[in-house]
């Protein structure tokens, strides 16, 4: 296992990560969750990803539970979680990002997860309705208490993240210090380009989601229309809609395939080694729902030195999706 910065941190995240999204609580067993995550640990793996919605809040209780079981030393292991949506009736306050909702997410994820702390805690989308300021000072009083560790954001946009540093560098608190995006082959703009200020002048580190674009880069919507996976699961239309509603993108994954076995790999592991390409790229994680899917994804990794800048060229050949750089 590689293990690298999580941005300007000092904290050292395996380069591959194991998320509970979807599978934990609801598409899967707990012996099979139990089963994912030692195979995860087992390879190197030392950052697991959840948060309150995730099976609205069960996939916390169940993680919490297996390692609750496992004689894994806590400072083994980086546990993640991330307030937003919450996890109870939808009721004013029990969402967003006021203080009232983080602290009291924050207490709650705890307790589920069985912990003593969060390593590292995500607002899981901006919320027009909070003052950042008051975003930012809830973050850095439950640093002060030691309940997290660090905090960032997911799918917030550059400008957003810009505010909270600001807010957090005048005030002397502490700033964000890693962004959640979604990262892969077809979803490429936040990190090739929104996010290049961020990463240049405050050290922002990314956990990328979805390396494997919600399982279109595994390869198995290439001959068939297979309805064993997350996409058919009840409440996912937006995702199977956002995943396979535009043609094109089956006919260049079949094209990426090719590419994979003369490098003799699989789709898959070259999807999940063009992320990790990329230098702004902390750690991807991964999910899956099967042994043997995590075991292949695993060792990813081993097909880093393949990209050479041939392989590379040839696959933008193929995307024909590079955005375009911005200049400073």
């Amino acid at each position: 296992m590689e293990y690298r910065r999580l941005g300007k941190s000092g904290l050292q995240v395996s380069a591959l990560s194991f998320g509970s999204w979807i599978t934990f609580g609801k598409q899967i067993q707990d012996g099979t969750a139990d089963a994912l995550m030692t195979i995860a640990y087992d390879a190197g793996v030392n950052f697991f990803d959840n948060a309150e919605i995730y099976a609205r809040g069960k996939s916390e209780t169940v993680m919490g539970e297996i390692l609750k079981k496992k004689n894994w030393a806590r400072s083994s292991y980086i546990l993640s979680s991330k307030v937003f949506f919450g996890y109870e009736e939808g009721k004013p306050n029990q969402t967003g990002l006021s203080r009232k909702h983080i602290v009291e997410g924050c207490h709650a994820a705890l307790k589920r997860l069985q912990v003593d702390y969060i390593d590292l805690f995500f607002c899981h989308r901006p919320d027009k309705n909070a003052p950042i300021e008051e975003t930012v000072w809830a973050m850095n009083t439950l640093i002060q208490q030691g309940k997290i560790l660090y905090w960032g954001t997911s799918e917030w946009s550059n400008d957003e993240i810009m505010q909270a540093f600001v807010f957090a560098e005048r005030n002397r608190l502490i700033g964000p210090t890693m962004e959640q995006p979604q990262y892969n082959m077809f979803e490429r703009t936040k990190l090739e380009k929104d996010y290049l200020l961020l990463f240049r002048d405050f050290g922002l580190g990314t956990t990328i989601w979805s390396p494997l674009g919600s399982g279109l880069l595994s390869g198995k919507y290439n001959t068939e229309m297979p309805t064993d996976t997350r996409l058919h699961i009840e409440g996912m239309d937006w995702l199977k809609e956002r995943t396979l509603g535009d043609e094109t993108r089956i006919a260049k994954t079949k094209l990426l395939d090719v590419v994979a076995k003369e490098l003799g790999t699989t789709l898959p592991k070259l999807a999940i080694a063009w992320c990790l390409k990329n230098k702004n790229v902390s750690t991807a994680i991964l999910g899956a729902s099967k042994p043997e899917q995590l075991k292949e994804t695993l060792t990813s990794l081993d097909v880093l030195p393949l990209l050479t800048q041939e392989v590379m060229e040839k696959i933008e050949g193929i995307l024909q999706n590079q955005p375009i750089q911005p200049l400073f």
